[in-house]
């Protein structure tokens, strides 16, 4: 039970549970937290982010990518693919595992909230205003501002005064919760193509009460972008020489 698959998908699906936790936290209604707004939205992925980060490495991903953006990321800086579907299978089936425990967890909550489309946001990403190419956008800038900054924070240069041993996790939450705050909120950041593919499956799949379709019709934006932005984010570490 200790392996880079196991510690991946342990990962991943932490990552979930707390992150599309505090999405329905702050979206049901006669949760405490209702309206609660975007700072608590942004600090709950941040730290779900450094918990999921934790999870993976002590269950035996040292990478700890929890991504598949940052995989393949990786893969490109490194030259090395054989391992990027192992990644990816992990990732894509933690995000739906923890889905799922976000959805019976919320059990009673929803049949009380009445906007399909606020059910639907608890699980997966959304523009805040429809624009194909734009929203393609924002997802790549996103997603390559967190695979060339996490870089840069274990990057040689930066390793050489810090970070010191296990601060690591802590600056990449900080990371994610600075993209959320600067540049989520035209699409809610996915920033990860299995943050948002897994838990959408799960949405479609599971009998929600009132839930309404999936929105499969901007599902690829958040999948290429972020993908596209990880790519070409790998791409500059690899000729930086982080």
């Amino acid at each position: 039970m200790h392996s880079i698959w196991f510690g991946e998908f342990m990962g991943t699906l932490v990552l979930i549970l707390l992150g599309n936790g505090v999405n329905a936290g702050v979206t049901l209604r006669k949760s405490y937290a209702a309206d609660s707004g975007w700072i608590v939205i942004t600090a709950g992925w941040a730290m779900a982010v450094l918990c999921g980060v934790i999870v993976a490495q002590a269950f035996g991903s040292p990478g700890a990518h929890i991504n598949p953006a940052i995989t393949l990321a990786s893969a490109i800086a490194s030259g090395n693919y054989g391992q990027v579907w192992i990644y990816w299978s992990a990732q894509l089936l933690g995000a739906m595992s923890g889905a799922a425990l976000v959805t019976l967890h919320y059990a009673p909550h929803w049949k009380l909230t009445d906007n399909p489309a606020a059910k639907l946001g608890v699980f997966c990403t959304n523009a805040a205003v429809s624009s194909p190419l734009a929203n393609l956008f924002s997802e790549m800038l996103g997603t390559m501002v967190l695979v060339v900054v996490a870089n840069a924070i274990f990057s040689h240069g930066v390793a050489m005064s810090g970070p010191a041993a296990g601060l690591g996790p802590w600056l990449v939450s900080s990371l994610v919760w600075g993209i959320g705050l600067s540049l989520g909120g035209t699409t809610g950041y996915a920033i990860n193509p299995a943050r948002d593919l897994g838990p959408r499956i799960v949405h479609a799949l599971l009998p929600i009460p009132g839930k309404g379709g999936s929105n499969w019709r901007y599902a690829p934006i958040p999948i290429v972008g972020d993908l596209a932005g990880g790519a070409l984010a790998g791409l500059l570490v690899h000729y930086a020489h982080f």
